[in-house]
């Protein structure tokens, strides 16, 4: 019975990490705000999870994303609900956090582990005006310009619905700001950590909501460790 239950757990934990298969494309996907019919071959996955602050209702925030890759891009497509788009401080290294934005976690060889002064993982902060911020490894804001490209547009008949096409580069994990390397080329079987992620603000002083793609265990209360800690990741492979 021992045994029975051991193997019982064994699978549950191994179905928990398991990685979610993400499709590759061979029309590269142009980053413009608009759901191109490339993007019917993806799966909508959901973006539920509260990963700090206060949970809000659905007409005030709910989102879904899918994934698509060619040897060059991650593509990201976010579909966001948010009533009220708040971009409060014009310098995008200053709070960027409380203002709205799409934050996408990457871990390039999904190793885990500690980056929050590193580029072993990156925590891209996707501004309304399409800038994306992080911490560098010197402990000072960067912004990754050169990384991502982003767009984003609304819903024509629904106009609190937002599309946000993204196109990601992704960088080995010995990537400095002194000494950048170049992105890395995208193959199948390839393991990526990943998590989504979105801040929302109404138009207060700080951010009001921090919903994201996957549930993340607290560590002395707090669950917002993706800015942290690349363990907290989900993963994708990526398939052809």
């Amino acid at each position: 019975m021992f045994k029975t239950f051991l193997f019982c757990n064994v699978l549950f934990l191994c179905s928990q990490v398991s990685a979610t298969d993400v499709k590759h494309t061979a029309t590269p996907i142009k980053i413009d705000g608009l759901a191109e019919q490339t993007w019917n071959t993806a799966t909508w996955q959901p973006m539920s999870y509260l990963m700090a602050d206060s949970l809000p209702t659905s007409d005030d925030f709910s989102g879904r994303y899918k994934l698509l890759w060619d040897n060059q891009y991650l593509y990201l497509q976010a579909e966001i609900t948010d009533d009220i788009l708040f971009d409060k401080i014009a310098d995008p290294k200053v709070n960027y956090w409380d203002d709205d934005c799409l934050e996408v976690f990457i871990d390039s060889d999904a190793s885990g582990g500690n980056h929050q002064y590193n580029h072993s993982a990156f925590a891209y902060h996707i501004a309304l005006d399409n800038q994306t911020a992080d911490i560098g490894d010197d402990k000072k804001v960067h912004m990754y310009n050169d990384h991502v490209t982003s767009r984003w547009q609304r819903n024509e008949k629904q106009f609190d619905k937002i599309i946000w096409e993204v196109a990601i580069k992704l960088y080995p994990n010995n990537y400095t700001d002194s000494q950048p390397l170049p992105a890395i080329t995208l193959k199948t079987a390839q393991k990526i950590g990943f998590m989504l992620a979105y801040c929302d603000n109404d138009g207060s002083a700080t951010r009001e909501h921090f919903m994201g793609s996957h549930k993340i265990e607290p560590v002395k209360g707090d669950t917002n460790r993706g800015w942290i800690d690349a363990d907290v990741f989900g993963s994708i492979s990526l398939i052809k």
